[in-house]
């Protein structure tokens, strides 16, 4: 069995393919996702898990150098904003919601959670770690 924090097989899976530059989204349960782009659902039902809880799950795997955001989620969503500042150092970049709806079709894939908070999306660019 696998011991580190990243047990969902498709996660982990996503995180050990990425490489220098390649995006992966996280968001909200009502985020619509392209046809073409591989959706990781782990939304067991309304609010559950929570986007924090998958962000910092896949925190714990994947180096990040760069993160986007919705632009409204600063006027929208503060408490979401303040939660993902506290778990990450690195540059944030702010876009409007229909350019990251957008960004899905080049994401190496997207984690649906149950969250149904506005905005509580996230793309997360790799990095290196050498």
């Amino acid at each position: 069995m696998k011991k580190s924090a990243v047990l969902n097989t498709e996660v982990s899976y996503t995180i050990a393919n990425m490489g220098h530059f390649d995006t992966l989204m996280i968001g909200d349960a009502g985020m619509p996702v392209p046809e073409k782009t591989e959706k990781i659902d782990l939304a067991v039902t309304l609010g559950l898990p929570k986007f924090i809880d998958v962000l910092k799950n896949v925190l714990t795997e994947l180096q990040v150098q760069k993160v986007y955001l919705a632009e409204e989620i600063k006027t929208e969503n503060p408490e979401q904003l303040a939660a993902i500042k506290a778990l990450i150092d690195v540059p944030i970049e702010y876009m409007p919601h229909t350019q990251m709806k957008a960004h899905l079709a080049h994401d190496k894939a997207f984690i649906r959670t149950g969250e149904n908070t506005p905005y509580s999306n996230i793309i997360l660019e790799s990095g290196v770690t050498f």
